[in-house]
């Protein structure tokens, strides 16, 4: 979808992706400073958009695909939250007589395998959007042999530069995800992020880029307002709302505007 379903393959080139990958980039350093978890996904398609709108005008949207992306937008978050919110209410009632030093210690044990599951969605997703861009970079200079497809020194690539970039950096926006939102306890950690990572893999299944900061923000707060509405901190989940309405038009503005500067200085 990344790299073919946004605008028509046959706009992109070299500036285009040049002018996709600085308003990406941008929009994410800038939220980053904030501490604002937005959605890197939403950022580079929002890039696309912008510099392909640039290139060719309008008439270079695909609107099917970007169609997708837009519902994926609103409907991942509310998957992440309602899939979360069913997990806690399940291991709620079925550790309801066990004390809660025994239902922690489990949990937190538990904990590895749903972070791993999470972290695996994650990658699937996420990765695969960088992959596209490289992808269809190469494609548009007549780099791949036959027809359209992903190489796999790119898709290596990719996973790792993923990897480190979450092993070394975010630390604001860790922050805000693991305490600000709503404080969590090991149970409801378990199931926001199981509940995240079955809507990334179902995402990922049908092919559409969702962004994993949406889909685990839902899921935390849904765990946080099954226990009480007043638990979920609503003027920071408010913020991050604002972040996300913001950041494809935003990111498409800033890659519009660096495509043609680039344009006027080469």
């Amino acid at each position: 979808t990344i790299g073919t379903g946004i605008v028509a393959a046959q706009v992109v080139d070299a500036q285009v992706i040049f002018g996709a990958l600085v308003g990406a980039i941008a929009w994410n350093l800038i939220t980053w400073g904030l501490g604002i978890p937005s959605s890197s996904s939403h950022a580079l398609v929002g890039g696309i958009l912008g510099a392909g709108v640039a290139k060719a005008g309008v008439g270079a949207i695909v609107w099917s695909g970007l169609g997708k992306t837009l519902a994926a937008i609103v409907l991942s978050p509310l998957v992440g939250l309602l899939l979360a919110l069913v997990l806690v209410l399940i291991v709620s009632w079925a550790c309801a007589h066990t004390t809660p030093f025994k239902v922690d210690t489990r949990f937190r044990t538990l904990q590895f395998i749903s972070a791993s599951a999470y972290s695996l969605g994650h990658g699937g997703n996420d990765a695969q959007k960088t992959m596209g861009i490289i992808a269809v970079l190469l494609y548009s200079q007549g780099l791949l042999q036959g027809e359209f497809h992903v190489p796999y020194w790119v898709v290596l690539s990719c996973q790792a530069a993923m990897a480190c970039g979450t092993l070394f950096g975010g630390w604001r926006i860790v922050r805000t995800m693991g305490s600000r939102i709503t404080r969590l306890t090991p149970v409801q950690g378990f199931c926001a992020e199981t509940g995240g990572a079955l809507t990334l893999f179902l995402a990922t299944w049908l092919g559409i880029p969702v962004s994993t900061t949406h889909t685990i923000t839902g899921a935390i707060v849904g765990v946080g307002a099954a226990r009480r509405t007043t638990a979920v901190r609503w003027g920071v989940a408010g913020n991050i709302v604002i972040a996300w309405v913001v950041t494809l038009p935003a990111a498409a503005v800033i890659a519009a505007l660096t495509y043609w500067l680039a344009g006027a200085l080469g």
